[in-house]
């Protein structure tokens, strides 16, 4: 049986931009509510800047993996394990990208079952290209939190994650 927490402080920003009339169930519930929320708005505004570009927000992170990864490259389960956000389809995204020449894949030639996937010049180019205005536009983003709630907050967001 889920009981209605009493909630004796004034409605708050969230269940206003939601328009919702109840309280929430839980602090824990109206926690999670926001963060999704908080996360769909830093990652909306993060996607204005990428879209210009023709790449989206997860595409974005699989060149900073591939970038990161080196001439080496990586697997396809490689770059899937690295996502920030869980993509079911990461064959299919790969292959949006090396349609667009940003990625290239070889099969391995030791085992033609693995196949390594490597950023391209024009994928290392679109990425200096946006290191400037993403670095920009997360410090925009964050400018009214200081570092200690910063430091704070990732503390807190990775004990969460770390149930």
């Amino acid at each position: 049986m889920t009981t209605i927490v009493n909630v004796t402080r004034m409605a708050g920003r969230l269940q206003k931009e939601i328009r919702q009339r109840k309280p929430f169930v839980s602090l824990e519930e109206e926690t999670y509510l926001n963060l999704v929320r908080t996360a769909d708005a830093l990652s909306r505004e993060l996607e204005l800047v990428l879209q210009p570009h023709g790449i989206t927000g997860t595409q974005y992170n699989v060149l900073r993996i591939l970038r990161g990864a080196g001439a080496e490259g990586s697997t396809c389960s490689g770059i899937s394990e690295r996502l920030l956000a869980y993509d079911p389809d990461v064959t299919r995204l790969l292959d949006r990208l090396e349609k667009t020449s940003l990625v290239q894949r070889q099969r391995s030639t030791t085992d033609r079952r693995v196949v390594m996937t490597t950023i391209t010049p024009a994928g290392l180019e679109l990425l200096a290209k946006l290191d400037g205005p993403i670095e920009s536009q997360l410090r925009r983003q964050f400018e009214k939190i200081s570092r200690e709630r910063l430091r704070q907050l990732i503390a807190d967001l990775e004990e969460i994650r770390s149930r």
